[in-house]
């Protein structure tokens, strides 16, 4: 019969997984590969399930210890948690930050504010995880989530960091070969770059009327099927192809404003809007007393102040 897993035993499994190898926990931990091989072996044989798949040069989680890791990662954070709020050290961030964000916006945005944010912080390992389609709020994969909208599900807490508007555009090439479009109707004798990305209607862009920067709720939009030869999942290269003059892109201002002050790219269609797409810190509720997630918020925040 287990005794109990001890933190100790959970940093382990932890370390074991992020290393990837026996060797690699071994480095790690500073002990030597046949003291992990032994130390593993003996929480397995004491809890009666394999937790790893061992191979010459890989290993991989069993099923079983996928739970333990996912288990593991979420009392050591607790345990973090709760000796920073009951300790002096309580206003010092430590400890591990799992963090999630989309391909583009995370490797354009989120990675140089985490860098900066470890530098402040250097007690917090944070792990980033970019992700075309994003996971899960409530699957407990990871501590912030950063997301394009209001989260509908009440069991987390959204702290909105910065307005995101979505533009339409394309390169003067393709308006002068093809004509600028003056209605939302028009969008569909154009090529038109699509991208399938989330829970989103591909293929469908919604157009407000009224003025650019003014609220979309309670209006009534334009829903007009768009189409084109070309498709793709990411955002880059998407606006990769509108530079090339494909046609009429819907992009986030994020990603095409420097394009758009240089000339490369046009607005098209600017006196209609799309709906909302602002930038969200989403993470459980449980969290928001936590020193890493609490300052990590905060810093991107500051961080996303010129997108406000």
């Amino acid at each position: 019969m287990s005794a109990g897993f001890q933190p100790a035993e959970l940093s382990f499994i932890v370390a074991l997984s992020n290393a990837g190898s026996l060797s690699g926990a071994a480095r790690e931990l500073g002990i030597t590969t046949s003291a992990v091989s032994k130390r593993l072996a003996f929480i397995e044989s004491r809890i009666g399930v394999p937790l790893v798949n061992r191979t010459t040069r890989r290993m991989s989680l069993t099923p079983e210890g996928e739970v333990l890791l996912e288990h593991a990662r979420r009392i050591l954070g607790e345990i973090a948690d709760l000796d920073q709020l009951l300790t002096n050290s309580k206003g010092v961030p430590k400890g591990q930050l799992r963090v999630n964000a989309t391909l583009g916006f995370g490797r354009l945005h989120i990675a140089p504010a985490i860098s900066q944010y470890v530098l402040k912080y250097p007690q917090v390992d944070v792990q980033l995880q970019l992700s075309v389609d994003p996971p899960p709020l409530t699957d407990d994969q990871f501590d912030v989530c950063i997301r394009f909208g209001a989260p509908a599900d009440t069991r987390v807490t959204a702290r909105r960091l910065a307005a995101n508007r979505r533009l339409l555009c394309a390169s003067p090439k393709y308006l002068e070969q093809h004509g600028e479009p003056k209605s939302p109707a028009e969008l569909a004798r154009h090529n038109c770059i699509c991208i399938r990305q989330g829970d989103e209607a591909y293929g469908v862009w919604r157009l407000f009327t009224g003025r650019e920067n003014g609220p979309a709720t309670g209006r009534t939009a334009d829903a007009v099927r768009v189409r084109g030869n070309l498709t793709t999942n990411d955002g880059e290269i998407a606006v990769n192809w509108a530079l090339d003059g494909h046609g009429i892109l819907m992009r986030a201002e994020w990603d095409i404003e420097r394009y758009l002050q240089s000339g490369r790219l046009v607005q098209v269609l600017p006196n209609f809007k799309t709906p909302d797409a602002d930038i969200y810190a989403v993470y459980p509720q449980r969290h928001q007393l936590s020193a890493r997630i609490r300052t990590f918020v905060d810093f991107l925040s500051e961080s996303f102040k010129r997108f406000k």
